[in-house]
């Protein structure tokens, strides 16, 4: 093994996760008087660039707020892409070193002096040296797998962005909550055959109250087909096999939208020292504080809820990073 690079820089915090709680923090910390980096694998806010093209968020604009700069929408609900000019404008404003596409590998040494090896997109390896840690690593990266032969095709999706490369294909939409739902409504009005698949007796009750009636409509008229207790059993590159309350059943199938969810990396997590409760998979942080059971790494955002990814959202997390801000600053 080749020995690590030479630290290349030294920071008082290393965030990283670019996303809007990383940004958050990186604002909270730097506006302490700490000199602070965020690094990202992707780009700038990552997971909102790889939202749906055409997505409008359920929440109000202040909502979404970070760094006291007020965010303006069109209508009452911003959409994505007026999300992503916010949060370029807010990093441009605080002038947050942002290193977008360098892939923190290694977080080594110990509180007050730790060392993080990254990888470049080019492939060149970095160290750099840092007093604190912020994880905002999000969840967003990994998808919820169905675990069938077939699923590693290249006509399997775990991200939808837009419905326009389905128009006249056989397409199998996997879930039964808000994205898979929208995902199958934009497909049938963009002209493919749509067949819902759901392994539960109906749709999520979650789904948002002006979309059911859209959905269950076109269900119940037979604009799209729905297929409800019932699993992917296998896939193919012409076919879809399924198991359902009548036994087997096949399908054609051009592209399979796997629209099953996602969950934080919590093998990456474990990796660099953090603890988790064995039943909820909770990483063990602190409240007060978010600091993790690894002196000097804290956690913010969806990860602080380990599975449970449904209780933080930007519109709580993007809080987190005062609490850590304050605690850095009363030990540093």
């Amino acid at each position: 093994m080749p020995p690590p690079p030479v630290v290349s820089e030294s920071f008082d915090v290393i965030v990283v996760g670019a996303g809007p709680t990383g940004l958050a923090c990186a604002i909270d910390v730097q506006n302490a008087g700490y000199r602070v980096a965020v690094f990202d694998k992707g780009c700038l806010v990552n997971s909102l660039y790889n939202y749906p093209t055409n997505l409008t968020f359920f929440t109000t604009p202040e909502l979404l707020e970070i760094g006291n700069i007020p965010m303006t929408a069109v209508r009452d609900k911003p959409t994505r892409g007026e999300a992503l000019k916010y949060y370029r404008r807010v990093t441009g404003h605080y002038k947050l070193d942002v290193r977008q596409y360098e892939t923190v590998d290694a977080i080594g040494g110990e509180d007050g002096a730790f060392a993080v090896e990254t990888t470049k997109r080019s492939g060149e390896r970095r160290r750099y040296a840092a007093g604190k840690i912020v994880l905002a690593t999000g969840f967003y990266d990994i998808p919820v797998r169905m675990g069938v032969p077939g699923e590693d095709l290249a006509k399997v999706r775990h991200y939808y962005r837009e419905p326009h490369p389905f128009y006249d294909c056989d397409v199998a939409v996997i879930g039964g909550k808000n994205s898979a739902a929208i995902c199958a409504l934009e497909c049938y009005r963009a002209g493919a055959r749509v067949t819902l698949i759901h392994r539960s007796p109906q749709l999520s009750e979650k789904i948002k109250y002006w979309i059911i009636p859209d959905i269950a409509n076109r269900i119940a008229n037979g604009e799209i087909a729905a297929c409800f207790n019932t699993s992917v059993e296998r896939i193919d590159e012409e076919t879809l096999d399924l198991l359902t309350p009548d036994g087997p059943k096949r399908i054609a199938n051009d592209f399979v939208l796997a629209m099953t969810g996602y969950k934080p990396d919590i093998e990456f997590l474990a990796q660099l020292g953090i603890l988790f409760d064995p039943e909820s998979r909770r990483p063990r942080t602190n409240p007060d504080t978010l600091e993790s059971d690894r002196a000097g790494v804290y956690l913010a955002g969806v990860i602080v809820a380990g599975m449970n990814t449904g209780e933080i959202f930007i519109e709580n997390g993007r809080f987190h990073g005062g609490l850590i801000a304050a605690d850095i600053a009363a030990k540093l």
